[in-house]
């Protein structure tokens, strides 16, 4: 793209004060298409002759902006019309809002930029010529009736405001030389939700529930005069009492206020978001008891993905925590994966992603996702090849932690797998080798990860008191993802034809190492992880000691974040199904189900984050939003319903279909939506037998009650005895 437009800002200052930039224009001669490119540093609305243009919300969405800012393209000719006025309002968004908590100085430089945006509009005619109008000195500038908006605290809109006067603006030195395409899927508004009460809780206030968690914003509608107000608090849950709960929203205000004119109207935010299930209403015309239903309705944001993956069954709580999974994902893929969308973080937590990620591959296409997501990783690699733990990077981090840096090898080897995209896993193979070398390099044992800071088993059970790290040996751990990591490389290298013989023997080296230094493990999640990575000297006798210690403590899970995606594979993998098919389907204190019995609709940080007595895990970090956990649904997809793909044909171009059904369950089915097809497994309980639906449009191998059958694409019926061994 040729630029003739230049960066342009208000020539004066307006606090918090969003600008809105404006240009009028008249065409001139035949128009046959009008192409609009446009930027902001922050996060923008554009209308043309008052209509929305594009349907991008919090465009240009979030990236490494040291490195790169994204244009979007819009095609505006139905807007058009003789005389035209072009306005573009800005908010501070990602780029100036004050995210996170300790932020690198290169970040704050970025924040310290003047709110400005950057437009060229190429007008074409009939007979071939065009017409440029880009933002340059001839732009206004004034006050917008959007007061204050940041991502943490919220919006607050004037709807009677008028700007006394237009303001000149002044053309800086703006980041011309990182604008790249739109790269992302965009961020859109996807469902409309009507509550499902409101009421007045014990505390007298008036509060709004729409029956399920959503990140996104609530669109008022409402009959007022000049100077009523509409204010409104979001939260995610109810205290014990039944009374509104924000404490673990921390600092983030999360208000959203609006300032009516005279009659009826509608509004919603137009440059933050939220993460809620309830509002409560502080003021509202005619007092908060005046509001209702109608009034209110939530709206769900989050970037334009594909649904591909479904899972059902015969038990309404599994099905319930199936699509929590799903409204968790949805929350959390606002461009960027988060880790949660509501209080003062809402950051791209890589240990997070890497957990998740083949299970977001079989829900969604998240394909350009996680392309663009891995860019920014890559792009704010460190020379030392250490990667961040938040991408885009914007903490101070002293090391990288196992597990979360390990996201640079997993999750472009599972978006491969998914996708078979050669090229993905291509462009970030370099930094997938940088990253062996950081941990070579930075490690205080050779062939071992030693040394260092990490987040250790995030959040595991069996940690001690005081600690959120679980009682796994962090070195351990970190040696573990080393090795596993490691091997990645090798995978890629090989998928790719490069030379990778300097890693095949580095993991062998790994390997002999880890099992020198380890040859007991001493919780859940180290069995977990040396059997999964195929470190252990005997992975069936580890599978075997993590039977046992699930057992030993009532059946049940003590796994945090690093071991738990994995734990359910390890106990199937090695001869256990029965017992994975106990923690899937357990529904007390510590399970996967256990949060839907306390009511909840997405998936939560912690497996107690509302304890059994109704109170609190914490205020201080408690989320209910927090996707990480779900990572046990591609278990279901891939043993339970039993749908592989094969790492010599990725991207479903062969499949592997080997169901393990339970006898709890009458049935399951789990249906998959591929680059290849649609693949379909379901089985169901019938007297005396299994009765096994395939579906496959690829050449698949199916085994069915330990007999493996070839078949070409098509649909099969088996049959197999309920008691023979599945």
């Amino acid at each position: 793209m040729e630029w003739t437009a230049k960066w342009i800002r208000p020539s004066q200052e307006m606090g918090d004060v969003c600008p809105v930039f404006e240009k009028t224009f008249s065409l001139e001669g035949e128009v046959k298409s009008a192409q609009l490119f446009l930027t902001g540093l922050g996060t923008y609305e554009a209308v043309l002759n008052g209509k929305r243009v594009g349907d991008f919300v919090l465009a240009p969405g979030w990236t490494a902006y040291e490195h790169r800012l994204q244009y979007q393209e819009y095609d505006v000719t139905e807007l058009l019309a003789q005389k035209n006025l072009l306005s573009v309002t800005l908010g501070k968004g990602w780029y100036r809002s004050p995210l996170g908590w300790e932020v690198p100085e290169r970040i704050q430089a970025l924040r310290s930029r003047p709110a400005g945006i950057f437009a060229q509009l190429i007008l074409t005619r009939a007979d071939g010529s065009t017409q440029v109008i880009g933002t340059d000195e001839t732009w206004t500038a004034a006050e917008s009736q959007v007061r204050f908006s940041e991502i943490y605290d919220g919006e607050t809109f004037d709807a009677s405001f008028c700007a006394k006067e237009a303001l000149p603006v002044c053309v800086f030195d703006g980041p011309t030389d990182t604008l790249t395409p739109q790269q992302g899927e965009e961020i859109r508004e996807q469902e409309r939700i009507a509550p499902r009460a409101v009421f007045t809780t014990p505390a007298g206030e008036t509060v709004v529930d729409f029956g399920q968690e959503v990140t996104g914003y609530v669109e008022i509608s409402a009959e007022g005069r000049s100077g009523d107000r509409i204010r409104l608090s979001h939260a995610e849950v109810l205290d014990k009492e039944g009374n509104f709960y924000t404490e673990n929203y921390r600092s983030a205000k999360a208000g959203y206020l609006y300032l009516c004119r005279d009659g009826k109207q509608t509004y919603k935010p137009k440059l933050t978001f939220f993460g809620f299930r309830y509002i409560r209403v502080d003021e509202f015309p005619g007092g908060p008891q005046a509001a209702d239903a109608s009034n209110f309705t939530a709206i769900a944001v989050h970037s334009d993905l594909l649904r591909t993956g479904r899972l059902q069954s015969s038990d309404p709580l599994l099905n319930r925590f199936f699509e929590n999974v799903i409204w968790g994902q949805k929350g959390n893929f606002l461009d960027v994966p988060t880790d949660c969308p509501q209080r003062n973080e809402r950051l791209g937590w890589t240990g997070d992603a890497q957990a998740f990620v083949r299970a977001a591959c079989l829900n969604f296409d998240v394909e350009r996702f996680f392309a663009k997501w891995l860019t920014d990783m890559r792009l704010g690699q460190r020379k030392d090849g250490q990667i961040c733990h938040v991408i885009p990077a914007i903490l101070r981090d002293p090391d990288s932690s196992a597990a979360w840096g390990d996201a640079a090898a997993i999750c472009p080897w599972e978006v491969y797998l998914a996708y078979g995209n050669l090229q993905l896993l291509k462009n970030q193979f370099d930094c997938m080798k940088k990253w062996i070398h950081y941990i070579t390099v930075h490690t205080t044992t050779p062939n071992l990860w030693t040394g260092g800071t990490h987040f250790g088993d995030w959040l595991g059970l069996d940690a001690p008191a005081g600690s959120y790290k679980g009682s796994s040996r962090e070195d351990f751990i970190a040696s573990a993802f080393y090795a596993h990591s490691t091997m990645l490389v090798v995978k890629a290298g090989h998928a790719l034809g490069e030379d990778v013989s300097e890693y095949e023997a580095l993991y062998e080296h790994i390997r002999q190492a880890f099992r020198q230094a380890y040859p007991v493990c001493l919780t859940q999640t180290e069995c977990v992880l040396a059997a999964h990575f195929c470190l252990a000297q005997d992975c069936q006798a580890v599978a075997d000691q993590l039977a046992q210690m699930v057992r030993a403590c009532g059946t049940k899970l003590q796994t945090g974040f690093v071991g738990t995606p994995y734990l359910l594979h390890v106990l199937s993998d090695f001869g256990y199904e029965t017992l994975a098919w106990d923690l899937l389907l357990r529904r007390e204190y510590p399970s996967w189900l256990y949060p839907v019995t306390k009511g909840a609709t997405t998936v939560w940080e912690h497996w107690d984050s509302i304890m059994e007595d109704g109170s609190f895990w914490s205020s201080d970090m408690n989320s209910f939003n927090h996707y990480a956990y779900g990572a046990v649904t591609d278990w279901v997809y891939t043993t339970a319903a039993g749908i592989r793909t094969i790492e010599s044909a990725p991207g479903y171009a062969k499949v592997e279909i080997a169901p393990h059904p339970d006898e709890r369950l009458g049935w399951l089915e789990a249906n998959l939506d591929t680059r290849h097809g649609h693949i379909r497994s379901r089985w169901e309980k019938q007297e005396g037998s299994w009765r096994f639906e395939i579906d496959t449009p690829v050449d698949a191998k199916i085994t069915i009650a330990q007999k493996s059958r070839f078949v070409s694409k098509g649909t099969y019926i088996f049959y197999a005895p309920r008691k023979e061994t599945l």
